[in-house]
């Protein structure tokens, strides 16, 4: 993974999220995984900004869109969504971003700027084999990571003079 954490504000993000739509088609063709128009929406809308956004938020939005969709409905899309590794739920944010790597099994590590509230993916596997190593060092089998760090980018550290 060798993008930079954070992309700049002023980057071509329609690039981003056309990119991303076109490589979760491929995903899900090659894994016989119906993306529906409606899963691809709440997708598109995940990519918008490169930062997390909640599942009302998204409600909010598609109903803006003239779609009437309801809680079910979007919680099914995130579900299939994370379950086909084309996003990331941010746990201490309660929120989902998309995945920067769909295609390529990774561990992720995320960092979440606190004042512009974008999050880079970082998907250090020596990163995710130190901390199960040390899982298992202390006698603990783990399951599942998701490692999150708070914190200023780059461009807000200029901007803000945090």
């Amino acid at each position: 993974m060798s993008k930079p954490a954070f992309l700049p504000h002023d980057h071509n993000h329609q690039r981003c999220i056309d990119a991303a739509l076109a490589e979760a088609r491929a995903i899900c063709q090659r894994k016989h995984s119906r993306l529906t128009p409606q899963r691809e929406q709440v997708l598109r809308l995940i990519w918008q900004e490169h930062r997390p956004i909640g599942a009302y938020e998204l409600l909010d939005k598609l109903r803006e869109e003239g779609l009437k969709a309801a809680p079910p409905t979007v919680y099914r899309a995130l579900e299939f969504l994370q379950e086909n590794g084309l996003i990331h739920r941010i746990e201490s944010l309660n929120a989902y971003t998309g995945c920067s790597h769909p295609s390529e099994p990774h561990a992720s590590q995320f960092l979440v700027c606190q004042q512009c509230q974008r999050v880079a993916e970082l998907g250090s596997e020596q990163i995710a084999e130190q901390l199960s190593e040390q899982a298992r060092r202390a006698g603990f089998a783990s399951a599942h990571q998701t490692v999150e760090i708070r914190g200023t980018c780059a461009e807000c550290l200029r901007h803000f003079h945090v």
